[in-house]
């Protein structure tokens, strides 16, 4: 299980073959799966090193996943397999009850539950980025929240709540897409946030406004003083 109890920096790719280069700085991988070519197989055969946090997303939240019963079953059979340590589920998703399944599969293989939200829009109001992350924690193991900042004081209270959270001993984990946004992938572990993720190669970002893999590292521990 990754237990996200400390900051884990996961290796975002839709291609498990990139795991070797990724473990001199990554903890995890993120299998974006809605991404991938033949993931059943990818996971098979998976022999890495690394834990694999699966992400299976849905159009509605930037992902390319459309067949939604699908989609989650295959969520169901991803945590089957020892390597995966957590899986990625979205909020609306939860909140709805069509996750359920998963989060009672992942749970019985001793797998985490990352409840995610996005909002690709802007960043919400203070009260409303704790709300959600409230709503997401009330499901899962982590809740994350990814917004988009339009100006760089938008990261400003998401750095408060984040900081509020972690104080009351939740685990969360929060970021701001964009490039306004990119030093809060830096800065918000910090602040708490428990998880981070950069692709191996920068070309093949996952997200707007994410550092490189290597690049990510550094700043981070820098910034942590480790």
């Amino acid at each position: 299980m990754l237990s996200f109890d400390d900051f884990t920096l996961c290796a975002a790719t839709a291609d498990l073959a990139d795991e070797p280069a990724a473990r001199a700085h990554a903890d995890a991988v993120e299998f974006r799966v809605d991404l991938a070519a033949d993931s059943d197989a990818q996971l098979r055969d998976y022999d890495g090193e690394l834990p694999l946090l699966v992400t299976n997303r849905h159009e509605g939240q930037g992902g390319e996943a459309t067949d939604d019963d699908a989609r989650l079953d295959a969520l169901k059979t991803a945590v089957t397999h020892d390597a995966v340590g957590a899986v990625d589920l979205e909020l609306d998703t939860c909140l709805d009850g069509r996750g359920e399944g998963v989060r009672t599969a992942a749970h019985e293989h001793g797998a985490s539950v990352v409840v995610s939200a996005h909002d690709f829009d802007g960043t919400p109001l203070r009260q409303d980025i704790r709300g959600i992350l409230g709503n997401a924690l009330e499901y899962g193991d982590v809740a994350k929240l990814a917004v988009t900042a339009i100006e760089r004081t938008d990261v400003l209270d998401l750095i408060t709540v984040t900081h509020e959270y972690d104080v009351e001993g939740e685990r969360i984990a929060t970021m701001a897409m964009g490039e306004a946004g990119r030093h809060s992938r830096a800065v918000l572990p910090v602040y708490g946030s428990r998880i981070g993720y950069a692709p191996v190669d920068p070309a093949e970002a996952t997200a707007p406004g994410q550092y490189d893999l290597a690049t990510l590292r550094q700043l981070v521990d820098d910034l942590r003083g480790e």
